[in-house]
């Protein structure tokens, strides 16, 4: 039986996570699972997460696993509802706005997310510059450009990841080979910060 991941969401149970039920998470769930730890705190689990994760494409990739839990995962407009957002475009927006309390939700791209020391960062925006960017000048690219922008200026935003294949020279954000959906039980909480023209999303920092 593949192990739980509810204690990830719970500080204090660091512990029950072992190297052996570590070894039986696919790659996605290792990467979920140290993003929710670094979160909360637990470097340590978060670090092996991180080396296990960066080890796992060299055992071959996680072929059957994915299709297990294909049937877990929920379109993108039914996983924004059940943060309270309803989408601009539910065809091709990737981010919202609560109106309830203005909370931004923007959906990240699993295989964007780039670990390093516990934590965890992933490009959410840049400039089209010579072309290499195409979807940042549509109307969904311009609405996460704005969503950005508001995320900086309140206390960051709330993050759901997109789990899929993407399409070589394509965002996934534009056009991807497959969407499986999001976990929506997998809420990532990042700020929002700017480099140059570029912005990113960034979560898990060490404590200073």
């Amino acid at each position: 039986m593949k192990p739980s991941l509810s204690g990830a969401f719970k500080s204090g149970r660091a512990s029950q996570w072992t190297r052996e039920r570590l070894d039986q998470l696919s790659r996605q769930d290792l990467v979920n699972l140290q993003a929710n730890a670094a979160r909360l705190g637990e470097q340590e689990l978060a670090t092996l997460c991180d080396e296990l994760a960066k080890e796992r494409p060299k055992r071959g990739p996680d072929r059957g696993r994915g299709a297990d839990k294909r049937g877990s995962l929920l379109p993108r407009s039914k996983a924004f509802g059940a943060r309270g957002v309803w989408l601009q475009d539910p065809r091709t927006s990737w981010s919202g706005v609560r109106k309830s309390d203005g909370g931004v939700v923007m959906a990240i791209w699993h295989d964007a997310i780039v670990t390093r020391d516990g934590a965890c960062a992933c490009l959410l925006w840049a400039p089209n510059v010579e072309g290499g960017r195409p979807w940042s000048d549509t109307a969904a690219g311009r609405e996460r450009l704005e969503h950005c922008k508001i995320a900086i200026g309140a206390d960051g935003a709330e993050g759901l990841i997109v789990h899929g294949e993407a399409l070589a020279g394509s965002l996934p954000e534009d056009r991807a080979r497959t969407v499986l959906g999001i976990d929506a039980q997998t809420v990532i909480r990042f700020s929002v910060e700017r480099s140059g023209e570029e912005y990113w999303a960034r979560w898990g920092k060490k404590p200073a």
